[in-house]
């Protein structure tokens, strides 16, 4: 992987994480002023022109994770208790850890399928509370019926991630100084502790 495609974790002045973005979006923050402190490691440094008068070509160091001063929109809104994050295959796969929650087995993205616990005909909503990995053996198994009516037991409880165990499910190739941080933001009741535990 090219380090140009490493995702950059921006947070709040105050140490919040709010977001994935892009070296050259990192390298507009910091350009325009609004970059208050870079933390973890740095990535790689940007070349640019070379002065008239001094004769330096300027530079730019891009780390890992950067903090930005400035309001961050909708961010008031993510950190309340009720929050939701967009609800998407991608990030419910990854919650489940690509876990079928009725046969135990792991599967890849293309052999998963969302499945409502309580189906959507009996009234069930398709929310993060509603809803599991299931393979799609499982799901046509299951089809339009409870667990409990199907006779199939449900391995876990769903849950709605916060606001930064949502970021951590939308990212790619995380860094260890990145999932440090991250993890620093998930409640202590959180089921991805014990899973991130085993990959240290």
């Amino acid at each position: 992987m090219s380090l140009l495609t490493q995702q950059i974790l921006r947070a709040t002045q105050s140490g919040m994480p709010v977001e994935w973005i892009d070296y050259r979006e990192a390298a507009r923050l910091y350009v325009l002023g609004q970059v208050a402190y870079a933390c973890g490691d740095p990535l790689f440094v940007l070349r640019g022109g070379i002065n008239a008068s001094t004769r330096r070509q300027s530079q730019l160091q891009i780390h890992s994770i950067i903090a930005t001063c400035g309001s961050h929109h909708n961010l008031e809104q993510q950190l309340r208790p009720d929050y939701s994050p967009p609800l998407s295959n991608r990030a419910l796969f990854k919650r489940d850890d690509h876990i079928c929650l009725y046969c135990g087995q792991r599967f890849p993205a293309r052999l998963l399928s969302r499945d409502h616990v309580r189906p959507l005909s009996k009234g069930g909503q398709d929310v993060w509370t509603n809803v599991v990995t299931a393979c799609v053996r499982c799901n046509n198994h299951k089809a339009g019926r409870t667990p409990e009516d199907a006779g199939m037991e449900l391995l876990a409880v769903p849950f709605t991630p916060t606001h930064a165990e949502y970021i951590y499910l939308m990212g790619r190739h995380i860094l260890a100084d990145q999932m440090v941080f991250l993890r620093a933001h998930f409640p202590r009741s959180s089921p991805l502790h014990q899973r991130l535990k085993k990959l240290v």
